[in-house]
């Protein structure tokens, strides 16, 4: 797996949540590094923020997908808006989580896009 979030001590939470259940090959702090991490890292999985510096969640993926890189995506988010979710959906995203349900949302998410499934946290489908 490999995780993006471009404020650290976040991203190291999240590393070191995640690590108890699965293998983190990587974590970067953009979508630029993103992209290279993953081409380099071959991740079975990538969980990025949307909201990144120097390239965002949504053009990291899009780029990604369009090289032909298929690993299933995981966003997270502060943000519930139903017209962001259509964005990442379009991106071919199988997880969107909003980062305050990440304790009790992300492991779900991770899983379910692992077995090619939808995960959405219930905050963003309930407004």
């Amino acid at each position: 797996m490999l995780i993006a979030d471009d404020f650290q001590p976040f991203l190291d939470r999240i590393v070191d949540l995640l690590s108890r259940e699965f293998r983190v090959v990587g974590s970067v702090t953009n979508g630029a590094e993103l992209i290279y991490a993953a081409a380099s890292l071959h991740p079975d999985v990538i969980v990025v923020d949307i909201y990144m510096p120097v390239m965002n969640g949504l053009e990291a993926a899009v780029l990604l997908r369009d090289g032909g890189f298929e690993v299933p995506i995981v966003y997270m988010t502060a943000h519930h808006e139903s017209e962001l979710l259509d964005a990442a959906q379009k991106t071919g995203a199988l997880g969107y989580v909003t980062k305050p349900h990440l304790a009790q949302d992300l492991v779900p998410a991770i899983r379910a896009a692992l077995e090619g499934r939808h995960f959405v946290s219930r905050s963003v489908l309930t407004e």
